[in-house]
């Protein structure tokens, strides 16, 4: 089975500033693997919001389910991931920011 393979285009912005931010100033890498994880998804999605559970997460990117949530507040936090449910038990949808181009 053969696996298509895409480039995505990051800014230099991700990995000059925002992964030494998150790995070094708020030691939380596992944020840094979680928001290049939802770029990706928004890139192959045109963009869009990506409806994922941690669990989904945890697998694509290798880190355990709690890493995730933690990466996942951070983000929201820090405004770089806007997060929606419809439902209080419904899969959220994540939709990346970004900030920096304002």
């Amino acid at each position: 089975m053969a696996i298509a393979q895409s480039n995505i285009e990051l800014d230099d912005y991700v990995l000059s500033v925002l992964m030494r931010d998150l790995v070094g100033h708020d030691r939380a890498p596992s944020a840094f693997l979680v928001y290049l994880h939802l770029w990706g998804e928004s890139n192959r999605h045109a963009n869009a919001a990506v409806r994922t559970s941690h669990q989904m997460m945890a697998a694509a990117t290798g880190l355990s389910k709690s890493a995730v949530q933690k990466g996942i507040r951070c983000l929201v936090g820090r405004q770089l991931v806007r997060s929606r449910k419809e439902a209080a038990t419904a899969i959220p949808e994540y939709r990346v920011l970004r900030p920096w181009r304002r």
